[in-house]
C-alpha cells in the first residue's frame, strides 16, 4: 500500500493534453495529492496569482506545431516573478542540453520524461514538495530575523543628532536590502563641546544588530566629558574583545569637538579616515588611531588633534558609500566623494549631506549593496 502525502499538498499541472491530465489526476488522487490542471500558460499564471501551490508540474510546449520550448521558457520567467520559491518540475517527451540548461537557469528543479514511471514520478513530487516547504520555512525564518534585526538597528540609530553652538550636524543613513552594521551617535557635553562617533560592524542580521547594541552601550558608558578619544577606544575595545564572536570586528571613529577652543580631537580604530575640507578647498584626512575594535585585547590607540575654523567641513562615512557599485561594477570611491565635498564645501551641513547622498545614489541608480552612512559637520 502506498503511503499518501499530506492531503493539503497542492500541485498545479500545466499541459495541453487531456489524456495526460486525466492519467495524472487518477495517479495523484490515489497518492493523496491535490491536483489542479490548466492547459495554457495564461491559465497557469492566473492560477498562481489566485492561490499558493506546493509545486508546478509543467510542459514546455502548448502549441501543437512547435517543439521549441519557447512558450515554456517564457512561462518559467513569469512564474519566478510571481513565486520564486515555488518548486518547478518540467515534463518533456524530448531532450535538449541547451533547453535543459536554460530551464535550470530559470528555476526548474527536475525533469520528468514522457511517458513516466508512476512510482518514480510520485517519489520526485514528494521529494520536491518537502524540499520546497523546507526552503519556504527557512525563507520565512530569515525574513523574521531580518525584520527583527532591522527593528533593532533603527531603534539604535538616533532620530536626531545632538547640536552644539558654533557648528551644524546633518546625517544620512541609506539602508541596503540586508541588515548591515552601520552605527553613529552624537553626545553633547555642554553648549560648545560634544562627542561624535561612527562605526561599521562586520556582519549582517541579528548578530550584527546585537553587536551594535553592545557597542552603543559601551560608548555611552565611557563617553564622559573628560574622556579622551584614544582612552575611550581602548576601554571599548577591552569590553568588546571579551564578548565579540570570532571573525567579527568593528571599525570605529570617535571625536570630541570643542567649538569654543576650535579643536577636534579624535581616535580612529580602523575606520575610513574622515575628510576635513577646509574653506580654501584643501583636504586633510583623520587617520590617527589603531586597530579595529574587538580583535586585539592589548591594542594601543593614538590620538590626533586638528584645529577647526569657520567654514570647515568634516565628512564622516562608512564603506557603504565609497564601495557602492554602479551597473558596470565600478566603485564610487573616496576620490569622487572628496571631489563632491570640495565642490560643495560652502553649503550648509544639511545641503552638503544631501548633495553627497544624491551623488552616490545617482552613481548606483539607488541600488546600495551595503548600508551607507554620511555625517557632515559644518563649522560656523
Amino acid at each position: 500500500m502506498n503511503v499518501a502525502c499530506a492531503p493539503d499538498m497542492r500541485v498545479l499541472i500545466a499541459d495541453d493534453q487531456p489524456d495526460l491530465l486525466d492519467a495524472l489526476r487518477l495517479l495523484l488522487k490515489s497518492e493523496g495529492i491535490d491536483m489542479e490542471a490548466v492547459t495554457s500558460p495564461e491559465a497557469a499564471i492566473a492560477a498562481l496569482e489566485a492561490k499558493r501551490y506546493d509545486l508546478l508540474l509543467m510542459d514546455l510546449n502548448y502549441t501543437g506545431d512547435t517543439t521549441s520550448g519557447a512558450e515554456g521558457i517564457d512561462l518559467l520567467s513569469r512564474v519566478q516573478a510571481i513565486d520564486s520559491s515555488l518548486p518547478i518540475i518540467v515534463m518533456t517527451g524530448w531532450g535538449s542540453v541547451d533547453i535543459a540548461v536554460e530551464t535550470m537557469r530559470r528555476g526548474v528543479r527536475d525533469f520528468v520524461q514522457k511517458p513516466w514511471d508512476n512510482a518514480a514520478l510520485v517519489a520526485t513530487l514528494r521529494s520536491e514538495i518537502n524540499a520546497g516547504r523546507d526552503r519556504r520555512r527557512r525563507a520565512e525564518d530569515d525574513r523574521r530575523e531580518y525584520e527583527e534585526a532591522r527593528r533593532i538597528q533603527r531603534k539604535l540609530l538616533p532620530t536626531a543628532l545632538a547640536q552644539i553652538e558654533g557648528c551644524e550636524i546633518a546625517s544620512h543613513w541609506q539602508p541596503a536590502a540586508g541588515v548591515g552594521g552601520d552605527c553613529y551617535d552624537a553626545i553633547a557635553f555642554g553648549p560648545n563641546r560634544m562627542g561624535l562617533c561612527i562605526a561599521d560592524v562586520v556582519g549582517k542580521g541579528i548578530p550584527a544588530a546585537l553587536l551594535m547594541s553592545n557597542l552603543q552601550a559601551a560608548v555611552r558608558a565611557f563617553a564622559t566629558e573628560a574622556a579622551q578619544p584614544a582612552e575611550l577606544c581602548h576601554q571599548v575595545n577591552r569590553i568588546l574583545c571579551g564578548r565579540i564572536a570570532e571573525g567579527r570586528f568593528i571599525s570605529f571613529f570617535y571625536s570630541v569637538i570643542d567649538t569654543a577652543l576650535g579643536t577636534l580631537s579624535f581616535s580612529n580604530a580602523g575606520h575610513y579616515p574622515p575628510m576635513l575640507v577646509r574653506l580654501n578647498g584643501c583636504v586633510e584626512r583623520l587617520p590617527d588611531g589603531g586597530a579595529v575594535l574587538g580583535v586585539f585585547n592589548d591594542a594601543i590607540y593614538q590620538q590626533g588633534h586638528v584645529a577647526i575654523a569657520s567654514g570647515d567641513r568634516v565628512i564622516l562615512f562608512t564603506d557603504g558609500v565609497t564601495e557602492a557599485h554602479n551597473a558596470e561594477d565600478e566603485e564610487f570611491g573616496e576620490e569622487r566623494l572628496m571631489e563632491c565635498a570640495v565642490a560643495n564645501r560652502t553649503c550648509s551641513a544639511p545641503a552638503l549631506q544631501a548633495r553627497l547622498a544624491e551623488e552616490v545614489s545617482t552613481f548606483t541608480s539607488g541600488a546600495f549593496q551595503d548600508d551607507a552612512t554620511l555625517i557632515v559637520l559644518a563649522i560656523e
